[in-house]
């Protein structure tokens, strides 16, 4: 594979304080001088089919979508693939910088043109009065790309203050509350046909995964044979790993009340830790009513990956919409703002287990909650 390389050390590593950081904390001096978007582009070569299968979607109800292909990553002709990603750096004129990213063209569009204008100049170390200036020039943006920029921008920050002080960001938290953290393996890409998935299961169950979660690949648009398909898998991966090895199912947005219902029924004697994202994100009270059908059934519901903000997951804490909630720290806000929807969960006594589309980040943030309120670290595979 030929790319970039970087560092262990992207969020928060002791890279060492520049001289006399620590005596100017109160004075301000440090500016940001520089905010770059850095395109990478590179290779990968993977044997065999990188994405064996793709997880359903909410477009798939309409059926001139439903054998879309995955479309994540271009193949090239070699067996590879075509890689590119963008990162963000702040650079600082006291010669420190942190790094935020990977993210999207929009976001990057974002930063450049709506966001820089407001960090240039700027104390980096102040990074709550940062978000909500940025927060608040984005009245049109408190959802979606726009928040995914703000985000990025704010784990950057969070990265140059942890390089400011020579400490990892854990520590800056608050943390470490543990010494490790317990993760389960979330297999996107991989086949859901019965037989390949229950090898699969087997052969991580066998390197110590005791936590999985699978992604359905039907939905209310295929019908009984759907259902049919969704139950087949689930069964099949509870027979490979036991009875002790917590099994996830995620149906990514794309069912509805009726149809979760059904697939409830069939899947309830296979005991999911939960079922995620059931309906659409806007769908609070669907939300509420699918989890109160679920749970009579014994099965929990988690959600919230597509939600963002404090405000935004709230919503689903006040509608009792879900037993676990999973910002994505890339997504919903940044650390700053994850912090804030961990402290509103504590009082409901919801677990927060972050989605896993920014691990180096979310790693430093469960190190730093306690195990009750972030007990489980999701890792793609």
């Amino acid at each position: 594979m030929r790319r970039p390389q970087f560092g262990s050390d992207l969020l928060g590593a002791a890279i060492g304080p520049v001289a006399d950081a620590r005596d100017r904390w109160h004075d301000g001096r440090m500016k940001i001088t520089a905010v770059r978007l850095i395109a990478y582009t590179g290779e990968m070569t993977f044997p065999g089919v990188f994405w064996e299968e793709r997880l359903v979607r909410p477009l798939d109800l309409y059926p001139e979508h439903r054998d879309d292909a995955p479309a994540w990553l271009e193949p090239i002709p070699g067996g590879s693939y075509r890689m590119a990603s963008t990162f963000l750096r702040i650079e600082t004129d006291e010669g420190v910088h942190g790094i935020g990213g990977p993210l999207s063209d929009d976001q990057a569009y974002i930063i450049a043109t709506q966001m820089r204008s407001l960090l240039i100049g700027s104390d980096p170390i102040a990074i709550e009065l940062l978000w909500d200036k940025i927060y608040r020039s984005q009245v049109h943006g408190r959802k979606g790309a726009a928040m995914m920029a703000l985000s990025v921008v704010d784990c950057a920050l969070w990265d140059l203050k942890g390089r400011w002080l020579g400490q990892p960001v854990y520590r800056l938290l608050g943390g470490p509350t543990r010494t490790s953290v317990p993760a389960y393996a979330s297999c996107l890409g991989y086949s859901v046909e019965p037989e390949r998935a229950a090898e699969r299961a087997k052969m991580l169950h066998a390197e110590g995964w005791r936590h999985q979660k699978w992604f359905f690949r039907d939905g209310p648009g295929s019908g009984k044979p759907g259902i049919d398909r969704n139950v087949a898998m689930v069964k099949a991966l509870r027979e490979a790993v036991g009875p002790d090895t917590d099994l996830m199912f995620d149906a990514w947005m794309s069912w509805d009340l009726p149809y979760s219902i059904q697939v409830g029924r069939r899947i309830a004697e296979y005991h999911p830790r939960w079922v995620e994202e059931p309906v659409m994100p806007d769908k609070i009270e669907q939300y509420a009513q699918v989890r109160r059908a679920l749970n009579a059934m014994g099965i929990p519901v988690s959600g919230g990956e597509h939600e963002y903000t404090r405000w935004g997951l709230k919503q689903l804490m006040d509608a009792q919409a879900v037993d676990v909630l999973q910002p994505d720290i890339y997504w919903c806000g940044g650390i700053s703002e994850t912090l804030k929807i961990c402290a509103i969960a504590s009082t409901y006594d919801l677990p927060v287990i972050p989605h896993g589309h920014s691990t180096p980040a979310t790693m430093h943030l469960i190190a730093a909650m306690t195990p009750n309120v972030c007990p489980l670290l999701e890792f793609l595979l």
